[in-house]
């Protein structure tokens, strides 16, 4: 499935006019609104597309360095919006509350880290996907930036290992546009692109993403 990621107002503008077939899903990055998130909570129920919650932690990319009780805050006002919640596997203990609300709700999770200088070890990468399966999670999500072959061949290693849960698998830098393409042929569940900007290097505009793959 693909997921245009709302980050702007102008990404919120561009979401407002999207429906079905043209992408999969939306996300809303909530941290991205705040501290003002009223605009993009008004817009919630006019999506036509189910909606990805996420409201980053600021060591992986979160806007406006928000604390851990106005995450929580944010997370539980768009929770009756949300068909999904992402949360990084490093705060999923501090935000067990949320997990617990969600899953309570039918709202699955996805468990994501984000490395926007390196690609992990072998080892660290297959220890995340371990530590989200332990934490309920639905989807196990990694992004990491990659600048040479053998950081390439890394992430696509997590697939012929028979993941116990669904990988949602991206990279960033000189090969992630083309890593988007090859992960999501290999079994990555969820690829996201921008619909306004691109907030991370590597991304395709969500709905030429969309169309790359349908060639695929």
């Amino acid at each position: 499935m693909v997921v245009g990621t709302v980050h702007s107002e102008g990404s919120l503008r561009s979401a407002l006019r999207i429906a079905p077939p043209a992408l999969d899903l939306l996300e809303f990055r909530v941290d991205a609104f705040a501290p003002d998130s009223r605009s993009l909570l008004a817009a919630a129920p006019r999506m036509k597309l189910p909606l990805i919650v996420t409201v980053r932690h600021p060591a992986e990319g979160g806007a406006h360095a928000l604390s851990a009780a106005r995450r929580r805050e944010l997370f539980f006002d768009f929770l009756p919006h949300a068909s999904l919640l992402d949360v990084e596997l490093r705060a999923v203990g501090t935000l067990k509350d949320v997990l617990a609300a969600a899953r309570a709700n039918g709202v699955r999770v996805i468990a994501s880290s984000h490395d926007f200088r390196r690609t992990p070890s072998s080892t660290e990468l297959r220890r995340r996907v371990v530590q989200a399966r332990r934490a309920g999670a639905d989807v196990c999500k990694i992004a990491a930036f990659l600048r040479t072959p053998s950081d390439f061949a890394r992430l696509v290693a997590l697939f012929a290992q028979r993941p116990t849960l669904p990988l949602s698998v991206m990279g960033m830098g000189p090969l992630g546009k083309v890593s988007r393409l090859l992960f999501s042929r290999l079994g990555s569940v969820l690829n996201y692109g921008y619909l306004h900007r691109p907030n991370a290097d590597g991304q395709w505009e969500a709905r030429e993403l969309k169309a790359r793959l349908g060639e695929l």
